[in-house]
């Protein structure tokens, strides 16, 4: 059986700067009846696990370290046994979360993950946090962008650890030279499509400065 994407979303508080607001994050669940990862775990480890309905879990892959998408990372791991995936310029903001827990293992651009016959690439793409990584499956027409690309423009820099020109490059050289119909699966709203965001790029760059 060929991989499949499982939707599933949580809601939390994102906390960061020394505000608070409340959100609802999107986790992604790629894999076969068997096995599978998730993208972000997000508020709640027991709605991951049920989501996941006894199929092994084989990484917990965190697109950034903001702490709505990584809150309950260590919970799932410890309940499931499978590692966290984190890129390492990321670790200051973990730990702003997770001090006395470190991830398992790092994530570097270029990288390749496999779950059910279905390759995982992995691309660096900082800018919302210097970490930030996108997860593109060709296979599945997919690519898992976190917060650094939505539909309708980037992710936010307006905070710690983000910088605007660098996820404008980010998403230029990235994310805009997959194919037009690649699915955009976000960390947060409604998924968009590749052919939608390119055409946008100079509105946003205009709009940012």
């Amino acid at each position: 059986m060929s991989a499949r994407i499982d939707h599933l979303a949580t809601s939390g508080t994102f906390a960061l700067d020394g505000g608070e607001w409340d959100v609802t994050n999107n986790v992604w669940i790629i894999g076969d009846d068997t096995d599978a990862v998730v993208i972000d775990a997000a508020h709640d480890a027991d709605a991951i696990l049920h989501a996941l309905g006894g199929r092994t879990l084989r990484a917990i892959i965190c697109t950034h370290a903001h702490n709505d998408h990584i809150d309950a990372a260590p919970t799932l791991a410890d309940a499931t046994g499978a590692p966290v995936l984190l890129h390492p310029d990321d670790l200051p903001l973990w730990k702003q979360t997770h001090p006395d827990r470190t991830p398992d293992a790092e994530l570097s651009d270029g990288q390749v993950l496999e779950i059910a016959g279905t390759r995982l690439e992995v691309l660096h793409t900082p800018g919302h946090a210097p970490g930030a990584v996108c997860v593109h499956a060709p296979e599945l027409a997919t690519v898992f962008t976190g917060d650094t690309l939505f539909e309708g423009g980037p992710g936010a820099t307006g905070r710690s650890f983000s910088h605007f020109p660098t996820i404008i490059d980010s998403i230029r050289d990235r994310l805009l030279t997959l194919p037009a119909e690649t699915t955009v699966r976000t960390g947060h709203g409604d998924p968009t499509t590749i052919g939608t965001e390119a055409p946008h790029l100079n509105e946003w760059i205009i709009r940012g400065h």
